[in-house]
């Protein structure tokens, strides 16, 4: 038992690993195309929001998946309210959402949001000739203090709706479902957590 378990975090640990390199290689190349594209520095500062942003929507949602209780939902999933099955399978597989909602996009993002910082640094730097180290340190402190704070209140907000967040997210899955017909998350074991 303790051996499959083992196996089970390596493989785990692996697919996370690999998910988080292709994501961020995928997301990498991406932005720096539409880096390439774009030569407005208030766009270049646009792209670089929205990439912080994403960073802490998700990490939102792997904070409400992690705190929130199956109870709420399987009184929706009896009346058939859609999204509530969708939100239920989000906490029966608790652990895997909040590490790719938490360290493979929050890291992606991360990474992503200081390369594009580097970008417009060096942007910045040609423009305006201005002092590159007192730029290079500005941007850093701004990309560090807006990502830090916005999951600072993210989390704060995530752990007093963690239900509805949870809830809202199955609503977004059950409608991918509909005109898709894949299934993002699959039904995981009971964790217990009914309370």
């Amino acid at each position: 038992m303790a051996k499959t378990q083992g196996r089970s975090s390596w493989l785990n640990a692996l697919t996370m690993g690999g998910g988080t390199f292709f994501i961020a290689l995928a997301a990498g190349y991406g932005s720096q195309f539409f880096l390439g594209k774009i030569t407005s520095i208030i766009l270049s500062f646009v792209l670089l929001l929205l990439i912080i942003l994403a960073g802490i929507l998700f990490d939102i949602i792997g904070v409400a998946t992690a705190a929130a209780v199956e109870a709420p939902l399987h009184a929706r999933a009896a009346k058939k309210i859609p999204g509530a099955r969708q939100g239920l399978s989000l906490l029966r597989n608790a652990d895997r959402v909040a590490t790719f909602c938490n360290d493979v996009i929050g890291d992606a993002s991360g990474t992503l949001s200081g390369a594009i910082g580097a970008v417009i640094i060096l942007r910045l730097v040609g423009q305006h000739g201005t002092e590159d180290i007192l730029i290079s340190t500005l941007m850093t402190a701004v990309v560090a203090a807006v990502t830090v704070g916005g999951k600072a209140l993210g989390k704060s907000f995530a752990l007093r709706q963690a239900n509805e967040i949870v809830f809202f997210v199955g609503r977004l899955l059950h409608a991918i479902e509909k005109v898709t017909g894949w299934q993002p998350i699959q039904n995981g074991s009971r964790k217990g957590r009914r309370q």
